[in-house]
């Protein structure tokens, strides 16, 4: 059925100069045949005008005015709760460049199936049009994206996270990233994330959560961006940035790649220890997530994307991390938390005790069995709230990098912190990351799992390639940060937590700024540099903790060589030669020791 000849007209006016543009969106409108088109402007009158047809529809829960201001309940299908990687594919021409971490499809296979499925998919219904940029605006390494929904729902929430509007419109060019979501059915069977990095485009059918639906997220901003960013010499990351500026007013950057539940928002959220923010210490924010990684002027930099938090609120309190709580507290979305109806309130499991009355994440009165508020509940808020954002948040390069970090939760073994040896150490410290699987996507809580740099659900192309691609980025370098492993979730023989974590942290970041000044004492051992406990910043933790924290498992580090192993020959002939040197070095060391 051919499209409307009005909707072509109103596309060529509003994408007038912009050929590629208007007729992708006239392609895909004839496609999906909705009965309307509106393309936002990005003003907060659209923004309302989504909520209040979200709150009509039954769809969206206003909350408690005066405690969360224009602040609201949504709650997800219950098969539509996390990422599923089963349904995320990368359509490349060939299954190599997908790699062997990544579910591949044929591109012309994949749009003949998504295709199939968007055909009339929204007729009776209004598609929605969001130009958006990622990155400052002013930025050289900022990208344009247009997303194309029929969910107020996502089109809200796009809002929040990108930069949404006229100025996107004006910077569309033919490099453009085009997502098309459309929310169908929402059936599990049917629903596919599908990336086309050669072509700079998405398709999302059958889903309306997260990652899954808001496209300019994990889809372009990890996967299409992490496939451009090696074409352009750059780097596109799951990671986290900081700024720390110590009492003389020196600066330093943090950047740190964690996989889910293991201490990434918290630390780019860092609330000071009371005798470091006493001294003059102070830690600011640039990006809780997500870091795109420029060289200029020798060094890394680091830009956040995004304009907005979508994070895990399970856990998230006064205690884990207050400047977070400061900034939900209005203009935000809540996914699937629970309610206490009497005082329409949101509440999460850690936000203090249950109230009388409360409803769980679906509706339903909770009596006390299981969690209320799923354990993948989220929201999603302006980064402009954020009480303590660096000024470098804004800056066109972004924040000059001195450390990297790698962190994945364990139990057992990796110790709290130590440092690579060389760059070439450090990617393979970021490419053994394992950690335990939690609720943020489908499969088995608990299981330990490879996941390189945090990256392997949203590298957009072969991993032994992208590995390689950061060795030639530290080969242009002419300053390399510092690489290192940090663990903050050790536990003792009654599964008690070792180190305190949360803004405690901060001694751990200390010894690697000292490090950076060429100060930290540090203790040469196989499997890198670990700080001396006599001249380390331990505060309240024993002597003797801190000996158990920064011990070397000989037989436990060999075990997880053997564990890590089989997961870098599945690479097979495409494994850089390189890292096989490393990784043999690192255990011809090991048993030598």
């Amino acid at each position: 059925m051919p499209v409307r000849i009005n909707f072509a007209d109103d596309i060529d006016a509003a994408f007038q100069g912009k050929p590629e543009a208007s007729s992708k969106l006239l392609e895909y409108a004839e496609l999906l045949n909705p009965d309307s088109i509106k393309i936002l402007s990005g003003v907060k009158s659209e923004y309302a005008e989504l909520i209040g047809e979200l709150m009509s529809e039954g769809k969206i829960i206003r909350l408690n005015t005066e405690a969360y201001p224009d602040s609201y309940l949504y709650r997800s299908d219950p098969s539509d709760v996390a990422r599923t990687e089963q349904d995320t594919y990368i359509c490349t021409r060939s299954r190599d460049e997908a790699g062997p971490t990544n579910n591949w499809m044929a591109p012309e296979e994949a749009k003949q199936k998504l295709k199939a499925l968007l055909h009339n998919s929204m007729e009776g219904r209004r598609l929605l049009v969001l130009p958006y940029i990622l990155g400052p605006g002013d930025s050289g390494f900022s990208k344009v994206g247009m997303v194309l929904t029929d969910s107020p729902y996502v089109a809200a929430n796009q809002m929040i996270i990108a930069k949404v509007g006229k100025d996107a419109m004006e910077k569309l060019d033919s490099k453009f990233v085009l997502g098309i979501h459309a929310t169908l059915s929402l059936d599990p069977k049917n629903r596919y994330i599908a990336h086309f990095p050669e072509e700079r485009l998405i398709i999302s059918v059958n889903t309306n959560y997260g990652g899954n639906a808001l496209l300019s997220k994990k889809c372009h901003a990890l996967r299409i961006a992490s496939y451009v960013a090696r074409q352009e010499g750059v780097i596109a990351e799951h990671m986290m940035a900081m700024e720390l500026t110590s009492p003389d007013g020196k600066s330093y950057g943090i950047t740190g790649a964690f996989p889910s539940s293991s201490g990434k928002t918290n630390l780019a959220m860092l609330m000071l220890p009371k005798d470091y923010a006493g001294k003059g210490w102070k830690a600011r924010l640039v990006s809780d997530d997500i870091s795109w990684l420029n060289l200029t002027g020798g060094r890394l930099n680091a830009i956040n994307p995004e304009y907005g938090f979508f994070g895990v609120a399970t856990g998230t309190n006064e205690h884990t991390n207050p400047n977070a709580m400061k900034s939900v507290m209005s203009n935000t979305i809540f996914t699937n938390v629970a309610l206490d109806p009497e005082r329409m309130l949101p509440w999460w499991e850690g936000l203090g005790s249950v109230p009388k009355k409360l409803l769980d994440w679906q509706g339903r009165e909770y009596n006390g069995d299981g969690k209320a508020a799923h354990p993948n509940s989220r929201f999603t808020t302006p980064i402009a709230q954020y009480p303590e954002l660096s000024e470098k948040y804004f800056d066109p390069v972004g924040l000059p990098i001195n450390a990297i970090l790698f962190g994945g939760r364990r139990k057992t073994l990796v110790p709290l912190v130590f440092e690579a040896l060389s760059w070439e150490h450090g990617i393979l410290i970021g490419a053994m990351l394992r950690a335990e699987r939690t609720a943020a996507a489908a499969g088995k809580i608990g299981e330990i799992i490879n996941d390189p740099m945090a990256m392997r659900p949203f590298c957009g192309y072969n991993m032994a390639d992208y590995f390689d691609h950061w060795h030639n980025v530290g080969n242009r370098l002419k300053e390399k940060p510092r690489i290192y492993n940090v663990n903050w979730f050790r536990t003792n023989e009654r599964g008690e937590f070792m180190w305190p974590g949360f803004g405690e942290n901060m001694r751990v970041l200390n010894w690697i700024t000292e490090r950076a000044d060429g100060k930290g004492v540090a203790t040469k051992t196989p499997i890198g540099y670990l700080p001396e406990t006599e001249s380390f910043d331990r505060g309240s933790t024993s002597v003797e903790v801190l000996g158990q924290l920064l011990h070397v498992d000989k037989e436990g580090w060999l075990a997880e060589l053997d564990a890590v192993e089989p997961f870098f020959e599945s690479f097979g002939e495409r494994f850089p030669k390189w890292l096989w040197k490393e990784f043999h070095d690192l255990r011809g060391r090991l048993e030598g020791y």
